[in-house]
């Protein structure tokens, strides 16, 4: 009988943005595992925090994860559940809409 993989934290970044770069906070949190080679990732955690833009929900401004047994997006404190294609497809929305938000807020006073 095989042995079930034991997840293990695969990335853990928290990056601090210039407020000419849109200010806040960027947050990666990974779990997974390794099999024959390849990535499994179990759970993730991926969160734009900026309190000048958004002060409810701890200052998340966008966020995607999949705690709670779904895969959803956060947005200014609404839930939405996502279709889930893969952690890459996730990751490179996440980081496109992100970038949308602080060029769209770049330069505003809160």
């Amino acid at each position: 009988m095989r042995k079930p993989a034991r997840e293990t934290l695969l990335e853990q970044e928290r990056f601090e943005l210039r407020p000419r770069s849109g200010g806040g906070v960027l947050r990666y949190e990974v779990l997974g595992y390794l099999e024959s080679g390849r990535t499994v990732v179990t759970r993730y955690n991926l969160a734009y925090i900026n309190h000048a833009i958004y002060q409810g929900d701890n200052g998340r401004v966008l966020g995607f994860d999949n705690a709670h047994g779904y895969h959803h997006r956060h947005w200014m404190g609404e839930v939405q559940a996502i279709e889930f294609m893969s952690y890459e497809a996730t990751l490179e929305r996440f980081q496109c809409e992100w970038l949308e938000i602080v060029n769209q807020f770049r330069g505003r006073k809160a």
